[in-house]
């Protein structure tokens, strides 16, 4: 009787001592599943992401001000990332008899309809768009004339840069781009690609809105078209991210009364985002940015960064928090 009701008592112990470590346990593992900002150690800008099977892929500009190539990153949980390198784009790869000085910038990368990914990436002033059948390449320029897609001397009063490749629902795929010259708001060009990814189906147009500086962003939502871009200065606090809503891919487009939607915290922690994409998970929006370092150098140094992206009852796109996110 002794050793039943000894065992009893170990059993009950055992139990309840199981009982008040799991809590411990618990936490500890939403404690390491919670993704910080910022994401990646280093300076980099202008992220654009792409998810193939289990990974997703982001693509940045690499600071200071681009470098001969782009950073790329593959990451299955936002917590552990293995850099990447791709044999295109290059500075080198992609200069023309207009090119400027500027370095390899700003991609967008975007599985078509056809099963193969393309690239618009800006290069000395120039959108030039690349093809691969995956994500990590090997890429090569989708024109077999080896020309940028959007010439610096093309459009002469946008700065041809920011390239942003947008695919509604039915597979028809849309170019936006621009940006405005000695931080004077720009001009937002659109226009309908054809099938080959590298033409386009009619003469571009502006359906520029209001407060728009530069980095086009398309979403759809509800039915509606997001026109998501940057305002401000992009080398300060000013620089943030605000929307335009319209019923169709070319607009007409209004910008939001709630607009800009992120911007420069009051504790400077997250200071002059901006230039970013979005991307859905399991149901959630998310949207994945910069943000600057302050610093005295001359030139900015940036930060990749992620939060959730959210919308009202009314469809409009709630004011970010920028405080990172749980885990998948």
């Amino acid at each position: 009787m002794k050793n039943l009701k000894l065992g009893v008592f170990i059993l009950l112990m055992t139990t309840f001592l199981i009982s008040c470590k799991l809590p411990v346990k618990k936490e500890n593992l939403q404690a390491k599943s919670k993704i910080t900002n910022p994401i990646l150690p280093g300076y980099f800008a202008d992220p654009c992401i792409v998810k193939e099977g289990d990974t997703f892929f982001i693509y940045a500009t690499i600071d200071p001000w681009g470098g001969e190539e782009l950073a790329v990153f593959s990451t299955k949980d936002f917590i552990q990332f293995e850099r990447h390198h791709l044999n295109w784009p290059t500075k080198k790869a992609c200069t023309s008899p207009n090119s400027k000085d500027s370095m390899v910038w700003a991609p967008s990368v975007r599985k078509a309809a056809n099963g193969k990914y393309y690239m618009y990436v800006s290069v000395g002033s120039e959108v030039w768009v690349g093809v691969s059948n995956t994500p990590l390449g090997p890429w090569k320029n989708a024109k077999e004339d080896q020309s940028p897609l959007i010439s610096a001397k093309d459009y002469p009063l946008v700065h041809n840069i920011d390239a942003d490749c947008f695919i509604d629902d039915d597979g028809q795929a849309y170019l936006y781009w621009g940006s405005g010259f000695n931080w004077v708001n720009g001009t937002c060009m659109a226009a309908k690609l054809n099938s080959d990814m590298i033409s386009f189906d009619e003469k571009p147009k502006a359906v520029t809105p209001k407060d728009y500086f530069e980095a086009p962003y398309m979403i759809k939502r509800f039915g509606k078209y997001y026109l998501m871009f940057s305002s401000g200065k992009a080398i300060d606090a000013t620089y943030k991210v605000g929307y335009a809503v319209g019923n169709s891919p070319l607009g007409p487009f209004e910008t939001a009364k709630n607009s800009p939607i992120l911007e420069t915290t009051a504790d400077s922690i997250t200071y002059g985002p901006g230039h970013h994409s979005v991307f859905k998970e399991k149901g959630q929006d998310y949207i994945l940015y910069h943000r600057i370092l302050p610093q005295k150098e001359k030139y900015v140094l940036r930060q990749i960064c992620i939060d959730s992206l959210n919308f009202d009852a009314n469809h409009n796109i709630l004011k970010v928090k920028p405080t990172g996110i749980s885990s998948f």
